[in-house]
């Protein structure tokens, strides 16, 4: 399905009934990579799953802020007529869901943070690459990748078999659009509007995570009025991957209780 907001099309998929459910992916994936996720809990909820500009079978500019991104999901919200949601987003998916619960916050009614980071001045990526440049300096681009899984993931196999099965699926983006896309998440701090959310919130940090490790997590939900902390022990930056099954009963748990009345 697609929406045409602020001057570009979004791509993204619909799927169950119930209660919206906005699902929001990683930096450089598009909805594919969240497939599980969609249908796990589209069986509860109306799971609205977005491809960010710059990735998927969205528009890709030149050129996009992590403030465009924000924008965006409140149009889609807009577009589809809906007045609360709950947000789900992993990784740049988790930036864009404080931006928007900061930007709107009367309009998400639960915000669940997968391992997510509070500010950067470069994208986690950017900065992982060049924490082991040396490391690197003779490899290509799919090679590179494949080094770093070590610091960024704990169970490789299943990791592995996930990333195979997006790229055999999902849209691949060129070095360009990579790379605006790295730019995009240059340079955000949200340390001083988390009063602004007024959301419950769920944080899930993955405690074998080099790209954003678990005390990124516990600095955040330590600033967000009551939010709870969750880390998963025996997982790295993709938790819904790792413990599938941990991550679906956590989330649902969290999304499915009553609301937190004190």
């Amino acid at each position: 399905m697609e929406a045409f907001v602020n001057g570009i099309k979004l791509h993204y998929v619909d799927e169950g009934t119930g209660f919206p459910m906005i699902v929001l992916h990683g930096l450089g994936l598009d909805v594919h990579s969240m497939e599980s996720v969609i249908h796990s809990f589209s069986t509860d909820f109306r799971v609205i799953a977005i491809d960010a500009r710059g990735h998927g079978l969205s528009d890709k500019p030149a050129e996009y802020s992590l403030s465009d991104h924000v924008r965006d999901v409140i149009a889609v919200m807009d577009f589809l007529k809906l007045d609360k949601v709950y947000l789900v987003g992993g990784s740049m998916g988790s930036y864009i869901a404080q931006g928007v619960a900061i930007a709107a916050p009367e309009r998400v009614e639960k915000l669940v943070l997968v391992t997510p980071k509070s500010n950067g001045r470069t994208s986690s990526m950017a900065r992982l690459f060049s924490e082991h440049a040396e490391e690197l300096e003779v490899m290509d681009t799919p090679a590179k990748l494949q080094h770093l899984s070590r610091y960024m993931f704990h169970n490789l196999s299943l990791v592995g078999a996930w990333m195979q099965h997006v790229q055999e699926g999902g849209t691949r983006l060129t070095e360009e659009q990579n790379a605006a896309s790295n730019r995009a998440l240059e340079g955000f701090d949200f340390r001083p509007d988390y009063g602004r959310i007024t959301a419950e919130t769920l944080i899930i940090s993955g405690k074998y995570d080099g790209l954003n490790p678990p005390e990124w997590g516990r600095e955040i939900a330590d600033a967000i009025k009551g939010a709870r902390f969750v880390e998963f022990l025996h997982s790295g930056h993709a938790p819904h991957v790792e413990e599938p099954e941990r991550f679906v009963e956590t989330v649902r748990s969290f999304l499915l209780a009553p609301p937190d009345q004190s």
